[in-house]
């Protein structure tokens, strides 16, 4: 059965309550990793990986989650400004598709706009040549999606019940 995809809130629901997740932003070329800790705290950069065939690229996502005993993915879903979806939200949502037949782990989408414009600024702000930049944009995105999904869950997490 494939895994679900849910957006974030509903995801997190059917995730245990420790566990890493790991953090995807998808790039035209590349596939930039996070995972958070168990404790879902701090997400820290894995790797970014280059697109290949789809397969190639999923196995290499499903093996980065055995090593860190996963329990869920937390995928960047590019929103437009004004709320809608265009074809990077529909690539998004097919790349979801079709990686949920190949797991079983839940899949979490999280708003990621303006998440790689965003790290753009930081790593200029901090001086990084514009080659470095392009070698490190995805991975730090993915890292700035996964912390950003994180806190949600934990203000969530925080709030005090009303039922």
């Amino acid at each position: 059965m494939p895994a679900p995809i849910l957006p974030l809130i509903e995801a997190a629901a059917q995730w245990p309550a420790r566990g890493a997740l790991i953090g995807l932003d998808l790039g035209t070329k590349t596939i930039g990793v996070a995972v958070s800790d168990p404790d879902r705290r701090l997400a820290t950069g894995v790797e970014t990986i280059i697109h290949t065939a789809f397969k190639a690229n999923a196995a290499r996502l499903l093996l980065l989650a055995g090593q860190r005993n996963a329990v869920g993915f937390v995928l960047g879903l590019p929103i437009n400004m004004d709320g809608s979806e265009g074809p990077r939200a529909q690539s998004t949502r097919a790349f979801a598709r079709n990686f949920a037949r190949l797991t079983d782990l839940p899949i979490g989408l999280w708003d990621e706009r303006l998440s790689t414009s965003a790290v753009e600024r930081e790593l200029i702000a901090n001086d990084v040549s514009r080659a470095k930049r392009a070698k490190v944009i995805d991975e730090h995105a993915a890292i700035f999606i996964l912390q950003g999904a994180l806190d949600r869950l934990t203000v969530l997490n925080a709030a005090p019940r009303t039922d």
